[in-house]
């Protein structure tokens, strides 16, 4: 586990554009099931996530079209709740950072790390665009 000093601006980075921390096991079956679209980034340490991930997901919210629910595990950091988030990913092996997207608690879109990892911000944003206009 990370400690919290090093953790905590990577989750304001999210939590303080709206996303919504989930920290137990309940919280992410509950915050899934949603009706409506849930986004729910997989944080992490990685200058992936620091670099491309998070920017990436922040400027794709700036359009018409957008989640209705916008949350987010921390790898490494929500142990029990980034196993249950990944029981709802399945069949996507485990992938940190990561994308999922849901519609009335389907999975309905998945970023892994290996689309994430040499993409710019920018790259990623206009991807999540595109998957908020067929699914928003």
């Amino acid at each position: 586990m990370y400690p919290e000093e090093l953790t905590a601006p990577m989750v304001a980075d999210l939590t303080e554009v709206g996303f919504t921390e989930l920290k137990t096991p309940a919280q992410v079956d509950t915050a899934f099931k949603q009706s409506g679209t849930v986004l729910c980034v997989v944080n992490s340490v990685c200058g992936c996530a620091a670099g491309a991930c998070r920017p990436g997901v922040k400027a794709s919210l700036k359009g018409d079209k957008r989640p209705d629910h916008l949350t987010t595990v921390f790898a490494g950091v929500d142990t029990d709740a980034v196993m249950q988030a990944r029981k709802h990913f399945l069949p996507y092996p485990p992938s940190s950072p990561s994308i999922a997207l849901f519609k009335d608690g389907k999975l309905v879109h998945f970023v892994e790390r290996h689309h994430i990892e040499g993409r710019s911000a920018e790259m990623i944003a206009e991807h999540l665009k595109m998957v908020y206009s067929e699914f928003c």
